[in-house]
């Protein structure tokens, strides 16, 4: 099945199943359809996805994971700590074989374990990290490191006001920012700390390479 459009991409991502219990600790907010079609194809037509292994790392629900398979990936990781949360992917992946009727569960594999202890060289890492707010801080810290170790090239997000943090990160591990592009997120009313239905927040998602 070729998907020849963004906005193709970005429909079929919005019929994917969301979190069911989101936990605040974990920082689990759904990325919008949109902003993940826009990165990913963004990555496609820099041939960094086609025929690639690739890791989602911190994966959710697999929003990112499904746009990278569905866009020609050979194989995703995905990587998430929380059983449940992988519980929702895997359920996504039948829901895509089902309604595009593709073949994909022998391009996936499903990974319930902490970032730390994931160690498969990748091409490419494809990451919606916790912003480090809720939970521990600097969490994005940790999983931009693990990125760094295991592939050459890393798209990932984090809050716009993170930038300079971001930016010294990548240099001290011999990575470069080489596009840079922001987004307006909508961050909807799922927490009980969320005092609006819809917030929209600046996050930006940073293409590093190794130098």
């Amino acid at each position: 099945m070729e998907i020849n459009t963004k906005k193709r991409l970005a429909v079929i991502l919005s019929q994917l199943k969301g979190f069911k219990d989101p936990k605040s600790r974990l920082e689990q907010y759904e990325i919008d359809s949109e902003i993940a079609s826009e990165a990913v194809w963004n990555a496609f037509y820099r041939r960094e996805i086609e025929d690639k292994v690739v890791a989602d790392l911190g994966c959710g629900t697999g929003t990112l994971g499904f746009a990278v398979l569905l866009m020609g990936a050979e194989k995703v990781f995905f990587v998430d700590i929380d059983e449940k949360a992988v519980e929702v992917a895997k359920e996504n992946l039948d829901l895509l074989e089902k309604k595009l009727d593709i073949k994909l569960k022998n391009k996936a594999e499903f990974v319930v374990a902490d970032v730390d202890f994931f160690d498969e060289n990748v091409d490419l890492v494809m990451q919606n990290p916790p912003f480090g707010i809720q939970g521990d801080r600097h969490t994005d810290k940790v999983f931009l490191e693990k990125a760094f170790k295991i592939a050459d090239v890393v798209y990932s997000f984090h809050k716009t006001e993170s930038k300079k943090f971001i930016n010294a990160v990548a240099e001290d591990n011999g990575f470069k920012v080489e596009e840079y592009w922001e987004f307006e997120w909508p961050l909807k009313q799922t927490m009980k700390y969320h005092k609006k239905k819809i917030e929209y927040i600046p996050v930006g998602c940073w293409k590093l390479v190794k130098k």
